[in-house]
């Protein structure tokens, strides 16, 4: 017992000296002390920044595409965008980063070219008039460029449509039977990568000359009544009458989102579909 004893004392002894010494039992060399680590530069190597995905806007120039237009831009794409006209009349600073294009969507050799590189479309191309210019128009412009884009290898489509409006519908024939036409088209050449947007009256500032109209005097309230009369939208005949106006920055907010957001869902989004996304924190 004793010698136990002993033997821990010695121990406890031998650890105060170390430490108060310092002594470094590690060391594999009695006259060396430890060295710090030396970390030397990883190489460095230039690499190309990720590419941007580049929107093709259908009509960009007008009231409906100059706001996705500008909210793409904001999102931080590369946009361009076709029209009969061709650059916008817009004076605002984002219009002069937009690449504007001349063309005819009846005519795809006018534009074809523009596709180069695309990555998604964007189409905004509607108009009123006789019902076979409404059905050229609505339907067949569209049409041609649903199924160049998809020749191209454009991954996604986005086609600004309308929502019923019942007895509506039969007033505008041409018009509705156009959309319904280029809506077919989509959703055959793109089951994954289409989305229809079926707004009904889109408000907002509206250019018209060198006046602008604010529509959102009327629409913001009608918008925020009809929304929550949803259930008044399923009266038979008369029920589409009550669809909520959408402002037109929901639709732009939701349209490039559709456009570049690979697992938003494809199909037909009607009216209350719009609204709800646009309240949704963009990815």
């Amino acid at each position: 017992m004793s010698r136990l004893i002993q033997a821990r004392f010695s121990l406890s002894r031998f650890s105060s000296i170390a430490s108060s010494r310092n002594v470094r039992f590690l060391s594999t060399e009695s006259n060396k002390t430890d060295e710090p680590f030396k970390v030397e530069e990883a190489e460095t190597v230039n690499m190309p920044p990720p590419p941007t995905e580049k929107l093709l806007v259908l009509g960009g120039n007008g009231f409906v595409g100059s706001h996705i237009c500008k909210e793409a831009l904001d999102r931080g794409l590369t946009v361009a965008s076709i029209s009969r006209t061709g650059r916008s009349s817009i004076q605002d600073s984002w219009a002069n980063s937009v690449t504007w294009h001349q063309g005819n969507l009846l005519s795809t050799d006018s534009w074809k070219d523009a596709l180069k590189g695309v990555t998604s479309v964007i189409s905004c191309v509607g108009g009123f008039g006789s019902n076979s210019y409404m059905y050229k128009i609505n339907g067949t412009a569209n049409i041609n460029a649903i199924r160049a884009a998809s020749e191209e290898g454009v991954k996604r489509f986005v086609y600004i449509s309308a929502a019923d409006f019942g007895p509506v519908n039969y007033l505008l024939q041409g018009y509705y039977e156009g959309k319904r036409a280029a809506e077919t088209e989509l959703l055959t050449r793109y089951p994954y990568g289409g989305i229809i947007l079926r707004p009904g009256f889109i408000y907002g500032t509206r250019r018209v000359g060198s006046m602008k109209l604010p529509l959102g005097v009327v629409g913001s309230p009608l918008e925020m009544i009809l929304q929550r009369a949803k259930p008044l939208s399923q009266i038979p005949i008369v029920g589409p009458l009550f669809t909520p106006p959408v402002n037109v920055s929901a639709v732009a907010k939701v349209a490039v989102r559709a456009a570049t957001d690979p697992v938003f869902p494809p199909g037909v989004i009607d009216v209350h579909g719009i609204l709800r996304y646009s309240q949704q924190r963009s990815v």
